[in-house]
């Protein structure tokens, strides 16, 4: 895909880059780029959470019509 990318386009998509974004603000970008990288390095490293116990247990006397156990309820058949 980029092996027909020569020097001279190159030149042409930097210079393209200089008159979009100007020239101060293109190290901004790089960087804000880089760590962006950085940290999606790092999140990919981190243990993964363990997962939490989606079951909520039952409240007493509070007279709830939710089902506890069982096989659950279908809509159709």
């Amino acid at each position: 895909m980029f092996s027909d990318l020569s020097f001279s386009h190159i030149l042409i998509l930097l210079l393209i880059l200089v008159l979009v974004f100007g020239a101060k603000r293109i190290p901004e970008i790089g960087s804000s780029i880089g760590q962006g990288i950085k940290e999606f390095k790092r999140s990919l490293k981190d243990e993964p959470p363990e997962p939490r116990n989606l079951q909520t247990p039952p409240a007493s006397g509070s007279g709830s019509t939710l089902q506890t156990g069982g096989e659950p309820k279908r809509l159709s058949q």
